[in-house]
């Protein structure tokens, strides 16, 4: 019996999502064998978030703070060693850097390395930063295999280590967006308005001023429009938030947290979704978007244009006028729009949780059989 074990701490969150489909799916997919079994290693306060399916599935407490020298580095190395797993999936770079055992990681982009957050103690984040890149180069050496969501961050990666012949032990397996499934429940603030919206965090690399910057100058020719936030702001988006009320910006709506059934509501009557960000290792939320039908605007920068292919207008992300043009061009025109939402439609059949669940699977055995 092998034993495959997948640091699935951070379950519940935003790159959980990930971590969740993948073990939704191996469940299904190991129904019935018997050759492997599964641990999954959770943080104890996501522990009741997880219940197994399959009896080759159990779960385990594993109380180690991510990035942290004497937790991670240390004891966690320690846990694992006692483990004795044959494989173990790490489903984020951060990991004991020095444990020996066979490994799997999956890496979903290198934004960590590239961008500043703009909430962070520069001197500190800086530090992070160079920690990362000698983590980041000790993962392409360690592991059995080192898997990424795109073609894109697969060639970003491999810029970045210098070293083309790692090319093979390095494979893109696509992610999806789940269907809508949540009954839309109208968002009473924005009811018989016209809106475009963004939904997720609010760090400075997601652009979310030019975005703003961008609305204001389509209230020029669209003064009723709203532009709508939604998420949890973060401390950069606590930031941005004032810095709009002090710009006096008008028709700027910040949501905060809301209740899925609003946010299919808002999906679905929106103008269109707007996705501004600089630096994107999938961009799982314009996806989300199309699968509920919204036409989506997004930047044409880094993994973007390969994700979302025919099925997005695009714009420069550094350039606050073509995002307001791109914008622009869906509100106006109707025909375009009417194109994006079948467009849409048609690209999200190109990707599924299923196959990246079959694809990981074939890379645990090969690795195990190596």
């Amino acid at each position: 019996m092998k034993k495959i074990v997948i640091d699935a701490r951070g379950y519940s969150g935003t790159t959980g999502r990930y971590t969740r489909k993948l073990i939704e799916y191996l469940e299904g997919l190991e129904s019935g064998q018997t050759d492997r079994e599964y641990v999954i290693l959770l943080f104890s306060d996501e522990m009741g978030k997880y219940e197994p399916k399959n009896p080759a599935f159990t779960k385990m407490a594993a109380d180690f703070a991510h990035y942290s020298l004497v937790s991670e580095q240390i004891r966690f190395w320690w846990f694992l060693h006692k483990l004795r797993a044959d494989i173990v999936h790490f489903t984020m770079p951060q990991q004991p850097i020095f444990y020996g055992g066979k490994s799997v990681t999956t890496v979903h982009d290198l934004i960590l390395l590239k961008v500043y957050p703009g909430n962070k103690n520069k001197i500190i984040y800086r530090l992070k930063q160079m920690s990362g890149g000698f983590i980041f180069r000790r993962i392409a050496t360690k592991s059995a295999h080192v898997i990424v969501p795109t073609e894109y961050t697969k060639k970003d990666y491999l810029n970045f280590l210098g070293n083309p012949n790692l090319a093979e032990k390095i494979t893109a397996t696509l992610e999806s967006a789940d269907p809508a499934t949540s009954k839309p429940s109208p968002y009473p603030a924005l009811f018989d308005k016209k809106f475009i919206m963004y939904v997720g965090q609010q760090s400075n690399y997601k652009n979310i001023r030019r975005l703003i910057e961008a609305h204001q100058d389509l209230l020029k020719t669209h003064p009723d429009l709203q532009l709508v936030l939604v998420g949890k702001p973060g401390p950069f988006g606590e930031q941005t938030k004032v810095w709009a009320e002090q710009q006096k910006f008008k028709n700027v709506v910040f949501t905060g947290f809301i209740e899925d059934s609003e946010l299919t509501w808002m999906y679905q009557n929106c103008q269109a979704y707007v996705f501004p960000s600089l630096m994107e290792g999938f961009g799982l939320p314009g996806l989300e978007a199309m699968a509920h039908g919204a036409p989506v605007v997004s930047s044409n920068t880094t993994s973007l244009p390969e994700v979302y292919g025919e099925a997005a207008h695009y714009f420069d992300p550094n350039d606050t006028d073509d995002m307001a043009r791109a914008i622009s061009d869906v509100l106006t025109d109707k025909a375009l729009r009417t194109k994006l939402i079948k467009n849409g439609y048609a690209q999200l059949k190109k990707y599924s949780w299923r196959r990246m669940g079959q694809q990981t699977l074939a890379i645990y055995i090969a690795a195990l059989g190596k």
